[in-house]
């Protein structure tokens, strides 16, 4: 009865070995990488950034406005392919060459609707 036992122990020790090499041999995914769409390309229709300029980000403190163009890092003032950076805000930035402006969003996209009407005044029970 005995090695009965043992040889059930082996083969179940073997197939929880196999088991973790299974597992141990997966690729782990970094939970803070960016999603396999910002790797892909750009699809058609939407200007990629070797086309135009594309705003990627904004940084704004007391000290200092610094955008992002296209991987580059621009701050107010400063040059960005032959165009100076002339604002910096929360959404937007504006680059000028000569008399000609461009203005680059964070969310080209997205556009903003006004909500029409008077607020509510129903008070809102939020104890539950």
């Amino acid at each position: 009865m005995a090695q009965p036992m043992k040889f059930l122990s082996a083969h179940v020790g073997m197939l929880l070995f196999a088991a973790c090499g299974n597992a141990l041999g997966t690729t782990l995914v970094d939970p803070t990488r960016p999603p396999e769409a910002f790797s892909q390309p750009v699809e058609e229709g939407i200007a990629s950034s070797k086309d135009k300029p594309v705003l990627q980000s904004v940084i704004i403190s007391p000290g200092r406005k610094v955008a992002i163009i296209s991987g580059e890092t621009v701050p107010l003032g400063g040059s960005f392919g032959g165009s100076r950076l002339v604002k910096v805000t929360e959404t937007e930035v504006v680059l000028r060459q000569g008399n000609e402006m461009q203005v680059l969003r964070l969310f080209p996209h997205v556009e903003k609707q006004s909500i029409t009407g008077k607020p509510s005044d129903k008070k809102v029970d939020r104890r539950q």
